[in-house]
């Protein structure tokens, strides 16, 4: 039982990292605080590895460790970085819009994932239920911001979300299946990275905006 309180209160601290990617002014510290939130993400494999048995989550867990802790932050910050966009400030709701709104994703997910039958736990739905909201909070970052890299980071947000769900409901799935999933985010950032390196060594800047320019 301690160990199924402790997945959900480390889940909740996952929504408290994405707002501090989402909510923060400096590339670096979007890839500090997805780093933080990565590990958060590595810690709740060991901890559910341990809750169901599911021992091949530990692995998992070592590769999430050396790909979205190390590996994705250190890509994003080095490839695109120092390629910021000084005046392009970052589409912000506010810190206290963001909390009331991550709030009442949260509670739309829970009242959802409380009304459908699933096969795992019942107390591991709030998990669950923060990690659909996790999802979509990543789909708000990617549709609300203009910043090209705070759009790469809300993609990064989304995939965190879904490793969440799948650990939660696939924790007994093949060792290379759990690899798999763990390291497709450093191809997807690799391409996506360079993608926004080149738009901004072409148009010297990040606003998603002017790609319009590059029509015809």
């Amino acid at each position: 039982m301690t160990g199924i309180l402790l997945i959900n209160g480390l889940a909740g601290l996952l929504i408290v990292t994405s707002l501090l990617v989402i909510e923060a002014r400096r590339p670096v510290t979007s890839a500090v605080g997805y780093a933080m939130q990565s590990l958060v993400l590595v810690l709740i494999f060991v901890v559910l590895g341990a809750a169901t048995g599911a021992h091949q989550l530990y692995l998992w867990a070592g590769t999430a460790l050396v790909t979205k802790v190390v590996m994705v932050p250190a890509i994003m910050y080095r490839m695109l970085g120092k390629r910021d966009d000084p005046a392009l400030a970052p589409q912000k709701l506010g810190i206290v819009w963001s909390i009331l709104l991550a709030a009442l994703v949260v509670a739309i997910c829970f009242v959802v994932v409380s009304a459908v039958h699933l096969p795992i736990p019942t107390e591991l739905k709030p998990a669950l239920a923060v990690s659909l909201a996790h999802f979509f909070l990543g789909l708000a970052c990617i549709v609300l911001q203009r910043n090209l890299l705070k759009q790469v980071f809300g993609f990064c947000l989304m995939e965190n979300g879904s490793h969440l769900t799948l650990a939660l409901m696939a924790n007994q799935a093949p060792e290379m299946v759990e690899i798999g999933i763990a390291t497709d985010a450093i191809f997807a950032v690799v391409i996506m990275a360079a993608i926004g390196a080149r738009i901004h060594s072409t148009l010297h800047t990040l606003d998603v905006r002017e790609l319009t320019s590059l029509r015809g």
